[in-house]
């Protein structure tokens, strides 16, 4: 482990340790640190000083500051809500949301695990057919309670998801099935209007000055946990701690402002992967911090790119953008990850660590990067609170339903080639790049090695899967990530749709032109229809993966859509077997 003699600045609160090896860029982070010392920006921050970004609208956002101390305040609304779910006797809870609603809820859910007397909490956040009949199948609605979470009250995700399980339900236990629902939504949204108009038997308020990736200690995520029997007091109370010690004016003692100050300057300094390492008892927080990081600064051409799950490899496997950060749980410690992170320190990559005490203290984390990600944010000079890039792919989505509404079919992207069940799409500049490169005769191989051929130092390779999230299908594209990692050096990620395209999806087309994009797509093997829409799931879920396409089209990306049969996990082996053999 680092200490303070060897490894710069180190910084301890009551809930974790800090301690970084960053070499050559130590002194750019001192510089920074004592810029933002004179600017007073930790004071400046806590007084909402939309000037520390871009003078917009960023102190209309800045909600999150004070809500640990809100949910302290109003402790018994969760102690009443736990008590009432438990004398009810689910045996499931399901959160159906999407992004910042669902990603913190996942968090907690595969951290603390089920508690005896508890509904056992399940997440869907995917429109995918197979996905919504998996968690169908593994429940009872009747003895079910469902949270309908969305901010705004009219995403698409969660909407058509409450009206399928509402629809189930109600076929089992008729018009008290609204008892079974709880929304948490913003005041006055149409989420709130369904949740009354349906009866339903809560309904929990989110803050309009609270963005959904800062949300996880705002009724979005404590509302779900209280529901898992979570001490949220406790929860709360060690983010309390953590909320004091970001409160100090000194950055060099400040644990969020700290920690952004050396996301910020090394990523302005050609280290803009930060490859998250969590223990693995707190595996899941990488994700959630993926979508904060990547939604948050990816715009305007800029951004710190997150990398969560990645296989942590020997040093020779990284280039030189790579910033590690190392969240270790200290009462759960993983020896072997202990000892790789050494060997990449000694190798010269910088670290940074994280001392998590207990996961108790996730609260205390998810307080930290947020505002770490807002100085971070502040550093590279953009808007950390706004996504402009997340609607055109809505945008784009409503435009291909529509036309489904009139057409009664998709339009399709254009077709490069057809090999063995597999369709390959590229658009027009895409294919023309792809087959001077693979030349003649064309074949998935030689298509496939010319999109990889396109990745260069500095690059990253993102898998955007339209499949469903399960740890099968994940290790076998993490399989793919990993070929593609040690071949290249590069940093890669894997995305689920539609769940990325409210977290990273903003990175993907409004950060730097840096991504190189696999996006998978699949036959279903069984349709499921949406009740009172027109189309089922299936063609919502082509339809946003249509809709993604087109918007990094548009951004000229490099970028190749695979279809592939409804044997996912047979397509997705033969895929593996192509790369890792194509370029040979």
């Amino acid at each position: 482990m680092g200490n303070s003699a060897d490894s710069g600045l180190a910084q301890t609160t009551k809930t974790g340790a800090l301690s970084h090896v960053l070499g050559q860029y130590e002194s750019l982070v001192k510089a920074e640190l004592n810029e933002l010392a004179a600017k007073r920006f930790a004071e400046r921050l806590w007084a909402q000083d939309a000037a520390l970004w871009t003078s917009k609208d960023e102190s209309q956002w800045l909600g999150w500051l004070n809500i640990v101390k809100e949910q302290l305040s109003n402790i018994a609304q969760f102690q009443e809500l736990e008590k009432t779910i438990k004398s009810k006797n689910f045996a499931h809870a399901v959160l159906l949301g999407m992004g910042g609603s669902s990603l913190c809820v996942e968090v907690m859910r595969q951290t603390f695990g089920s508690k005896t007397g508890y509904p056992s909490m399940l997440v869907l956040d995917s429109v995918v057919p197979a996905q919504v009949q998996s968690i169908r199948k593994q429940i009872n609605p009747a003895n079910t309670l469902f949270i309908v979470a969305s901010k705004s009250g009219s995403t698409t995700e969660p909407n058509v998801l409450c009206q399928y399980f509402f629809d189930e339900t109600k076929k089992l236990i008729g018009e008290k099935a609204g008892e079974h629902f709880i929304a948490i939504t913003d005041p006055g949204s149409s989420m709130e209007k369904r949740a009354k108009d349906w009866n339903f038997g809560h309904i929990f308020y989110g803050l309009p000055s609270i963005g959904g990736r800062f949300s996880a200690l705002s009724n979005f995520g404590m509302v779900p946990a209280s529901v898992m029997g979570i001490d949220v007091t406790a929860l709360l109370q060690h983010a309390d701690a953590m909320v004091e010690a970001c409160k100090s004016a000194d950055p060099n003692s400040n644990p969020g402002v700290l920690l952004g100050t050396i996301l910020g300057v090394l990523s302005k300094n050609g280290r803009d992967k930060i490859s998250i390492v969590t223990s693995p008892a707190v595996q899941s927080l990488g994700t959630w911090l993926e979508q904060l990081i990547a939604e948050s600064t990816g715009k305007d051409g800029k951004g710190i790119i997150p990398v969560a799950s990645e296989t942590l490899s020997p040093a020779a496997d990284y280039g030189n953008d790579r910033l590690f950060v190392y969240v270790r749980l200290s009462s759960k410690p993983d020896a072997e990850q202990d000892k790789k992170i050494a060997a990449l320190e000694a190798a010269g990559q910088p670290i940074v660590r994280i001392e998590m005490p207990d996961i108790i203290d996730l609260g205390a984390e998810f307080f930290r990067w947020e505002i770490a990600t807002a100085t971070g944010g502040a550093i590279i000079g953009i808007n950390a609170f706004n996504q402009p890039n997340v609607q055109e792919s809505k945008d784009f989505t409503k435009e291909y339903l529509a036309e489904y509404a009139e057409e009664g079919a998709l339009p399709e992207n254009k077709l490069l080639l057809i090999e063995d069940g597999f369709e390959l799409f590229a658009d027009d500049e895409n294919a023309k790049a792809l087959k001077q490169k693979a030349g003649s005769p064309e074949s998935m191989s030689k298509v496939l090695a010319a999109l990889l051929s396109e990745l260069k130092a500095g690059d990253y390779f993102a898998i955007n899967a339209y499949v469903e999230c399960c740890p099968r299908l994940e290790s076998k594209l993490q399989r793919i990530r990993d070929y593609v990692m040690q071949k290249h050096k590069v940093a890669t990620t894997i995305g689920f749709g539609p769940r990325f395209l409210h977290s990273t999806g903003q990175l993907h087309k409004g950060g730097p032109n840096s991504g190189v994009f696999l996006q998978i797509t699949a036959d279903e093997k069984e349709d499921i229809a949406i009740p009172g829409e027109s189309f089922g799931f299936t063609v919502l879920k082509e339809a946003q993966a249509l809709g993604d396409f087109k918007a990094l089209s548009s951004r000229k990306r490099r970028l190749l859509r695979i279809h592939i049969p409804a044997d996912v996990d047979g397509a997705l082996d033969k895929l593996f077997a192509i790369i890792s053999s194509c370029e040979k």
